[in-house]
């Protein structure tokens, strides 16, 4: 995978992530997830591909002082953001295919939006099984296809028109799990017991075309991919392009559903894997 398929951005990239994406898109998803991993009083909680936090903050909110939140990324970058709005918290450097705890050191395991951008996804979810105790309950958000989202599927038309495959591909990553019974087949193969996918709807929100935007580029890999000259050319083009987005205040909003994905560790014996600790 190249960092776009991963999904790495840069620290400025981070910045902006924290500033614009996580009220813009990713907010509203913190609290449904939580939901879907059975978060209780507490509980401790690994969140897996933290990003800057927002639903390892949330857990922590649910967890209360009796319990524990723990938020791991590969990316330094936003672990920083992460450290500095939540210092109080455990925040650590890691990649979900090798989870550096313990097995069954958790009750609850959550990951928003990262699942399509690791390089092994059933060794991912196998290890944050495996880092469950038995019973423990782990949610997965995955975006719905783009075709169900018809602002993203706009601005890729776009992308491509103007810079070619390559940078549309960049925005069309996030969204290749969007057939429900890919995930599915990826529990399966993980061992996930009590599986169930819900299909919410959710809303893209940007205070304008030009936000919309600098936020996709400037807080995404799309940032490496695109020199000032075209990001000026794609803000003036979009303009007119993404105009059926826009309502009359000037902000912006579209559909952005998702899937949640929810599923247990099993309470009795399961086959092993490559992952499972002797």
């Amino acid at each position: 995978m190249g960092h776009s398929e991963r999904g790495q951005v840069t620290a400025s990239a981070a910045e902006i992530y924290e500033s614009f994406f996580v009220p813009a898109l990713f907010q509203e998803w913190a609290a449904p997830v939580a939901d879907a991993a059975r978060i209780g009083a507490g509980d401790r909680v690994l969140d897996v591909a933290c990003g800057t936090g927002v639903v390892t903050l949330e857990a922590a909110r649910r967890v209360g002082p009796a319990g524990a939140a723990v938020g791991l990324d590969v990316n330094e970058g936003m672990l920083a953001v992460a450290r500095r709005k939540a210092p109080q918290l455990e925040w650590r450097q890691g990649r979900a295919e090798a989870l550096p705890f313990d097995t069954g050191t958790f009750d609850a395991v959550t990951s928003q939006f990262a699942l399509m951008f690791f390089e092994d996804r059933p060794a991912a979810l196998a290890e944050m099984l495996r880092v469950l105790r038995p019973g423990g309950w782990l949610a997965v958000a995955v975006w719905d296809t783009v075709e169900h989202s018809p602002g993203y599927a706009a601005l890729i038309a776009l992308l491509e028109r103007l810079f070619g495959r390559r940078v549309a591909d960049a925005l069309r990553a996030p969204f290749v799990l969007g057939d429900p019974a890919l995930v599915s087949g990826l529990f399966a193969q993980a061992g996930v017991a009590d599986v169930e996918i819900r299909t919410r709807q959710g809303t893209a929100r940007f205070p304008s075309i030009a936000s919309w935007v600098y936020t996709d580029v400037k807080g995404w890999t799309l940032a490496d991919m695109l020199d000032e000259a075209q990001f000026k050319r794609l803000v003036t083009e979009a303009e007119q392009a993404l105009r059926p987005f826009v309502a009359r205040d000037g902000t912006v909003a579209f559909a952005l559903p998702a899937h949640i994905a929810s599923g247990r560790r099993r309470t009795g014996p399961r086959s092993r894997s490559s992952s499972d600790e002797s």
